[in-house]
């Protein structure tokens, strides 16, 4: 299926909302070898990656929905406004991890490249744009076990997350609401434009990662789990 984006930034803001509610977040791609220990028993789930440098991002865009063509010179020549993150940190789970600037290469938005580094998708907002600041982590990875969104769960209304700005700020956010979504059934486009990748009318933050059940078969977790928090 081919997959376009449009990340032109002087039309993004006005393409954003449409566009958001046709999103979908995908399945991870199916792994060939099943991972079972010595004796071939399957492995405990926190030593299944939630995903890897070939498999699917989280979230993507059909292109045969919208009928749009992605101005790939303009989405990688684009600076993104507002400032950039450079790093997260979430005391009560003891997170303190680096940020990596991403893209959404043709309507895909890529993996986070290791265990311990939080995405975040610059072709949506920065920080101090008032609106939806969108990052990814894993929550395991292959031969690490859990990785640095593995206890995003353990987090409830009011808990504080801070991220550092390259301009040396610190931005405050608390926790609103966490929800787990099963990919088949509940991760409608409404959904998605509502409650993952959408415009917000203050500043937030929504954390992406993957949750419920893992699938031995396909190689697949069955549900994504995201958090949204308000900047204070």
């Amino acid at each position: 299926m081919n997959i376009r984006f449009v990340t032109n930034r002087s039309s993004r803001r006005r393409t954003l909302a449409p566009l958001a509610a046709l999103l979908l977040l995908s399945l991870l791609a199916p792994t060939a070898v099943f991972a079972q220990d010595d004796e071939g028993a399957p492995l405990a789930l926190s030593q299944v990656p939630s995903s890897g440098a070939a498999r699917s991002g989280p979230i993507r865009l059909a292109a045969s929905e919208t009928g749009r063509e992605t101005d790939t010179a303009d989405r990688n020549e684009a600076a993104p406004e507002g400032v950039p993150p450079v790093a997260i940190q979430i005391d009560k789970i003891s997170v303190d991890a680096e940020i990596e600037r991403v893209e959404i290469v043709d309507g895909v938005m890529q993996n986070p490249s290791g265990p311990w580094v939080v995405s975040w998708y610059q072709d949506l907002y920065g920080l101090n744009e008032g609106n939806n600041v969108v990052m990814a982590g894993h929550v395991d990875y292959w031969t690490t076990g859990p990785a640095v969104f593995y206890s995003l769960g353990e987090l409830t209304e009011g808990d504080v997350i801070e991220v550092y700005g390259e301009d040396e700020e610190v931005y405050e956010y608390e926790v609103n609401w966490s929800r787990t979504y099963n990919v088949a059934d509940e991760l409608t486009p409404e959904v998605i434009q509502e409650d993952v990748v959408g415009d917000t009318e203050e500043e937030s933050l929504t954390l992406i990662t993957c949750g419920g059940e893992f699938n031995y078969e396909t190689g697949e977790y069955l549900s994504r789990m995201v958090l949204r928090a308000t900047r204070v």
